[in-house]
């Protein structure tokens, strides 16, 4: 089965801050990175992925940078910001108490 794009939107950025607290990294590896923790159930697609660094970014939640490959094509890199990591914090809170709260709506006793 796999994961409805419904069911996790509003979390994008959430999810993509979180892959960044393992260290730097490029659109493809992220979207990798969340494709195995899902066993490829889930993938962001390039636009929502790129469309959400951008927001990211210019809410000072992660920085960008060119790579410098030797070899192939030239990566841009994303760094999460001691803001990205209060921010990411502050969302996994938040989906705490909004899943207490779906649960107690929705699951069957």
């Amino acid at each position: 089965m796999s994961i409805a794009s419904d069911m996790i939107r509003g979390h994008t950025e959430t999810i993509i801050l979180r892959q960044l607290l393992h260290g730097d990294s490029y659109g493809y590896q992220i979207n990798k990175a969340i494709q195995d923790a899902t066993g490829n159930r889930y993938e962001l697609k390039e636009a929502t992925l790129y469309t959400a660094f951008r927001r990211l970014e210019q809410a000072g939640c992660i920085l960008s940078y060119w790579g410098d490959e030797a070899t192939g094509a030239r990566r841009r890199y994303y760094s999460i910001t001691p803001q990205g990591r209060a921010r990411y914090q502050a969302n996994v809170e938040e989906w705490r108490i909004a899943r207490e709260l779906i649960d107690s709506l929705i699951m069957e006793d």
